[in-house]
């Protein structure tokens, strides 16, 4: 009975590493179809997801104007303008449109990965992004800025290092090490060489 149990259990712990990403995909999916149709909620609920292709067609309509036509350029950035400057509205506007702008965008501030040295004894390193090359302007020479996104989150933290205890990453782009790093240096691997200790 006892083997019998153990087969058991075995195999719905092997079921749940085969459905679970399964399952948290698909739910994550259905709550952003949901999110999306409910923003025409008129529509929606005549006609259930055509809110959803509505609001994606309409995002990239304003997303080709926006850069291909100088009309839509003009409604874009004077209508950006306008937010940036209206008190009260212009710091959530600014804060968005940095955090947006700094992952996706001609504008992405997150494309130098990098090895940051957080301790020497002993010697830790951490993958991060180089934000800021130069912190002279702050009264900080041979300083840099690296960003350490959390793992298996969104958040991270902002570093002020030494520009010495910097070095590129090789063998990784930036979104396979922006992988590697939220996912806890399990995926993005790529064509990751052994670089940890070179250089020394």
């Amino acid at each position: 009975m006892r083997r019998i149990a153990g087969f058991l259990f075995r195999s719905f712990l092997q079921g749940l590493v085969i459905l679970g990403p399964i399952a948290v995909t698909a739910y994550a999916i259905y709550i952003v179809f949901r999110g999306l149709d409910g923003l025409i909620p008129w529509v929606s609920e005549w006609a259930p997801g055509v809110g959803f292709v509505t609001v994606v067609c309409f995002i990239t309509l304003v997303g080709y104007t926006g850069t291909r036509f100088f009309f839509g350029r003009w409604i874009v950035e004077g209508f950006s303008y306008l937010l940036e400057h209206t008190p009260g509205i212009k710091h959530i506007y600014s804060s968005v449109k940095d955090v947006i702008d700094s992952f996706v965008g001609d504008k992405k501030k997150f494309n130098n990965p990098v090895w940051v040295r957080t301790s020497e004894h002993p010697e830790v390193w951490r993958i991060g992004f180089l934000t800021r090359p130069d912190l002279g302007d702050l009264g900080m020479q041979e300083k840099v800025a690296v960003y350490l996104p959390h793992s298996y989150a969104i958040s991270g933290w902002v570093i002020i290092v030494d520009a010495a205890s910097v070095k590129p990453v090789e063998g990784m782009n930036a979104a396979e090490a922006m992988k590697f790093a939220v996912s806890g240096g399990i995926a993005g691997l790529g064509h990751v060489h052994e670089t940890m200790h070179q250089g020394h």
